[in-house]
C-alpha cells in the first residue's frame, strides 16, 4: 500500500518522507485544489527528497478547460519538471462538455516523456467517469488516476470507487483514492475498497488544515493502520 501526501514546502515534504510516506504531490494554491508550484521549490524537494516527487501541472483554478496558451504553459512547466529531477506529473484536462480532452492530452504526455502520470481530480468532474476512465485505459503512459468517486469525500463514494477499482484490474491504471480520507475512516474504507494507493492532505494536517504543517504522527497513524 501506497500513502502520497500533498506538500506545498520543503519542510512539509521532508515531514511526510521521514514519517513514511510514499510518494510526494508537490503543489501551491491548496485553497484552490493546487496549483504548479514555483520552480525553486521543485527543485530543492527533488533534491533533496528520495522518494518520488511528482508535481502538479494546473496553469490556474478556473476549472479543467484549457486554452491553447494554457496548454503551451503546461507543456512548458511538464519539460522543466523533467529538468529539475521531478519523477512526474500529476495532470488533468476536459472539453467544455466535460469529457476527457484527448488532443490536450496526448500532447501533453509527449512533453512528459517517459514520466509518471497521473490523471488528477478533473476526473471528478467528467461528465460520465465511467467514459472518462474507458478513454484513460487507451494511454498506457498514465499509471494512475486519483478521485474521490465523484463525492466530496471518497468516504462517501465507496461503492463507485470499488466498480472504477474493479474495472482496471486487467489494465495498467491504478485508481488511488483521495479527498476526505483519514485516520478515523481509511481502515473501514479500504475494508470495502481494495485500492493499492491512497492520498491524503488535510487528513494528515495539525488540525486537519491546509493552513497547518503536516503532521507526522498522523501520517505514521495512517500506516500502521493500513500496513503501509
Amino acid at each position: 500500500m501506497l500513502i502520497e501526501v500533498i506538500a506545498d514546502t520543503l519542510s512539509d515534504a521532508l515531514i511526510a518522507e521521514e514519517a513514511g510516506a510514499g510518494r510526494i504531490e508537490l503543489v501551491t494554491g491548496l485553497a484552490e485544489g493546487g496549483l504548479t508550484p514555483g520552480y525553486g521549490v521543485i527543485e530543492r524537494v527533488c533534491k533533496e527528497l528520495k522518494i518520488p516527487v511528482n508535481v502538479m501541472i494546473r496553469p490556474h483554478s478556473r476549472g479543467f478547460c484549457y486554452s491553447e496558451e494554457d496548454i503551451d504553459i503546461m507543456i512548458q512547466d511538464i519539460k522543466i519538471c523533467n529538468k529539475l529531477g521531478a519523477a512526474g506529473v500529476v495532470l488533468g484536462v476536459l472539453t467544455p462538455d466535460q469529457q476527457v480532452h484527448n488532443d490536450h492530452l496526448k500532447r501533453l504526455i509527449n512533453a512528459a516523456d517517459g514520466m509518471d502520470i497521473t490523471y488528477h481530480r478533473a476526473f471528478d468532474e467528467a461528465n460520465d467517469q465511467f467514459a472518462a476512465l474507458e478513454t484513460l485505459k487507451q494511454y498506457p503512459q498514465i499509471s494512475r488516476i486519483l478521485t474521490s468517486g465523484g463525492r466530496r469525500s471518497a468516504a462517501d463514494a465507496a461503492e463507485r470507487l470499488k466498480n472504477l477499482h474493479d474495472l482496471t484490474a486487467n489494465s495498467h491504471l491504478k485508481i488511488m483514492a483521495g479527498a476526505g480520507l483519514s485516520i478515523e475512516n481509511i481502515s473501514a474504507f479500504l475494508d470495502e475498497v481494495p485500492v493499492t494507493e491512497v492520498h491524503f492532505g488535510t487528513g494528515v494536517r495539525v488540525k486537519s488544515s491546509y493552513e497547518h504543517a503536516i503532521d507526522p504522527e498522523r501520517v505514521l497513524k495512517v500506516k500502521n493502520i493500513i500496513g503501509a
